[in-house]
């Protein structure tokens, strides 16, 4: 799992390129919208609005476009998409089990999307449930280490119901059950530290170990997927040591 998420880490530094940030905004614009819709239009009473339009400005999302997203979700702008959530399920190179969320307005597209994205790029299909069971759900907030010792976080979170921290190097990922997502991130600002972002998350419970050929072609395959409009996320259980990262990395 730190493997995995030390990458994650990688990617979401790489995300704020110019090259990728119009695909990054319109996936945060689109967490915002279901959110306000889900759970009303209010943040203060709506954490996972909250956390959506806090993850938006963390990538500089323009504050405009954030509020527009909030009101169209709320109904009180139109325009706003019936935006439904999928889970598509997968093997990729080295047998690496993989989740992909989809937040789509068209399912056949977004299906069709992933299909091809897998089968160029080394990945198949698999029936639902074959791989899900691999996965836990899991509460994950990232917060910049700054000064900050894996001790100082884990007191500040441990109460709220945190698990485990990781150090990732220059943040911290702190993992709990979703259901106490909101209770950690709040003893998070409690404490007075800042955070990067909050979310559910899956989590392997079994990890692949990846060689630098295996992960090429594995960050390959989730580059396709994450590539297509439709797609939000993509977990994956695979492992990566810090050399064979930075080995991919060169």
């Amino acid at each position: 799992m730190s493997g995995h998420s030390k990458w994650a880490t990688t990617k979401h530094k790489k995300a704020a390129l110019d090259a990728k940030r119009g695909k990054l905004f319109a996936k945060l614009i689109k967490n915002i919208e279901v959110a306000a819709r889900t759970g009303g239009g209010d943040p203060d009473g709506n954490p996972t609005l909250y956390d959506a339009m806090q993850k938006a400005r963390k990538n500089s999302v323009p504050l405009d476009n954030i509020e527009r997203a909030r009101k169209r979700g709320a109904g009180e702008e139109a325009g706003g998409a019936e935006w439904q959530t999928i889970m598509y399920e997968g093997y990729g190179p080295n047998g690496v089990a993989l989740l992909v969320e989809c937040l789509t307005d068209n399912r056949n597209r977004a299906a069709g999307e992933v299909r091809t994205a897998m089968t160029r790029n080394g990945g198949s299909m698999a029936d639902p449930g074959s791989v899900s069971y691999l996965f836990n759900r899991k509460g994950v907030v990232l917060i910049p280490s700054n000064d900050l010792s894996e001790d100082d976080v884990l007191m500040a979170v441990i109460d709220a119901g945190a698990e485990e921290v990781n150090n990732l190097g220059e943040s911290f990922e702190i993992v709990s059950e979703a259901t106490d997502l909101v209770a950690v991130r709040k003893a998070v600002q409690d404490a007075g530290y800042d955070y990067e972002s909050a979310e559910s998350s899956f989590l392997p419970s079994v990890s692949v170990p990846l060689d630098v050929d295996g992960a090429k072609k594995v960050f390959k395959l989730i580059d396709a997927l994450e590539d297509c409009d439709d797609v939000q996320n993509v977990f994956a259980n695979f492992d990566v040591s810090d050399d064979i990262l930075a080995a991919v990395d060169a």
